[in-house]
């Protein structure tokens, strides 16, 4: 392992949280807890078994997500946001600790590149966290940068701008490759605003023709995740805009190639979980951007604003990758993709990593083997109970004893505001700093 640069030492010291700032809040808790968990254990039979599982998940923090996010019209800072690569690794190790299931990070480049990757890693290594997929930025354009983005990047009609843009991907991959990380994100804002702007079999066949350099430049143990949204920045076409266009890329890329789905990346009502389950069926199912919508792409927190639907998405992921033998844990990419503008940051990824490990226990909780039978015999009304009935069933003393277990907290937001982490954030490093590139 590198040896780390002594300021980074002190950086983890300064901001580490005690075991006993845990011990003593679960001391508080403990009784009550275990009197929950004996009543829900006895109602799922399977209890044991899902607190297994529980405490291996694990969901990956992206670093734009430490910062306040903002609007069109303005952002309004928490005050204390990391101000750099290590600050950033910093707080997602403090989320870790409170709940035990945070522990990786996503990068974004080249906002997060890292002058010295060896003491980076090293310094994740000692917060118990490793990187997930990185991801590349092609959507701004950046102070250093020759050729401008603002129509678009990998689909661009200039090839000199499509070759920076599949330059820039490939660098994004090296620097993964030194930091341990195993797959590539590509989010394209690539599109139009108005009709008649765009030539749309072009644009698709100058962004196949790019992705496919990019693809050749992966490791062999690698993957990348072709991303895609509805709309925003552009209104009129996105030329990554659904399920589909991102399966149809992924197909004539290869096998490394999955698709990712971001949950607020779909048009108002789109069946989210009928989507995940095709895309399982086919093996291009990557992974998932986990965040909440009222309207669009709203970035809110996980859970907050639709948790059946929540629910449904995980009942379809644990029933296909059951079916197909995967890995809970490791076989898809799963991380929070969100950063609303009134909340202190940590808190809000807080609650959205419960809200995920509630939906996620209560999928594992379906009595699966009745829920076929009522399927085989299109008992409607039997197969809506059984959803329904996991989904009303009170799991979170199953997640609290997945945490107890992981050595974190019962209540990790009550630990996060008796130590007053974000005033103690605010004090290190001021009241205007700011976390993203945006």
């Amino acid at each position: 392992m590198a040896v780390l640069p002594q300021h980074l030492y002190a950086k983890i010291e300064l901001m580490k949280l005690e075991n006993y700032h845990i011990e003593s809040n679960n001391s508080d808790l403990v009784a009550a807890h275990q009197r929950k968990l004996e009543f829900i254990s006895s109602e799922i039979p399977e209890s044991s078994a899902i607190i297994d599982k529980l405490v291996d998940f694990q969901i990956a923090i992206p670093s734009w997500a430490l910062g306040t996010g903002g609007t069109r019209f303005g952002r309004f800072s928490s005050g204390g946001e990391p101000r750099n690569i290590e600050e950033k690794i910093e707080d997602i190790g403090l989320l870790h600790k409170l709940n035990g299931a945070s522990g990786a990070i996503s990068l974004h480049i080249p906002w997060d590149t890292a002058d010295n990757p060896a003491a980076i890693k090293a310094l994740a290594a000692q917060h118990g966290l490793r990187f997930d997929a990185m991801n590349s930025n092609t959507f701004q354009d950046q102070t250093d940068q020759e050729l401008s983005y603002k129509f678009g990047s990998l689909q661009h009609v200039d090839k000199a701008v499509r070759q920076q843009a599949i330059d820039h991907n490939i660098e994004v991959i090296r620097q993964g490759v030194e930091l341990g990380s195993k797959a590539l994100t590509v989010w394209l804002s690539d599109g139009s605003c108005f009709p008649g702007q765009l030539n749309f079999r072009k644009a698709f066949q100058n962004t196949l023709e790019s992705l496919r350099e990019i693809y050749a430049a992966l490791p062999a143990d690698w993957k990348v995740f072709v991303e895609y949204k509805a709309f925003e920045p552009n209104f009129y076409s996105t030329t990554v805009g659904d399920w589909g266009q991102s399966l149809l890329y992924t197909s004539k890329l290869g096998s490394q190639a999955y698709t990712l789905v971001d949950l607020g990346h779909h048009l108002p009502n789109a069946n989210i979980e009928q989507i995940v389950s095709l895309l399982l069926m086919e093996e291009k199912l990557g992974g998932f951007h986990f965040n909440d919508s009222k309207y669009g792409d709203d970035d809110l927190t996980a859970g907050s604003m639709k948790p059946y639907q929540l629910f449904l998405i995980f009942n379809e992921l644990v029933e296909g990758m059951d079916t197909r033998g995967m890995n809970h844990k490791d076989d898809l990419g799963w991380m929070i993709d969100a950063s609303h503008n009134v909340k202190d940051p940590l808190e809000d990824l807080l609650q959205s990593v419960e809200a995920i490990m509630i939906a996620y226990a209560q999928a594992l909780s379906v009595d699966r083997e009745a829920l076929v039978a009522a399927q085989a015999i299109s008992d409607v009304v039997r197969c809506q109970e059984i959803l329904q009935q996991a989904f009303r069933t009170d799991v979170r003393p199953l997640v609290a004893e997945a945490r107890l277990r992981a050595g974190a907290a019962l209540n990790p937001l009550a630990v996060y505001r008796q130590n007053k982490v974000r005033e103690e954030l605010i004090k290190n490093r001021g009241a205007k700093t700011v976390a993203t590139g945006l």
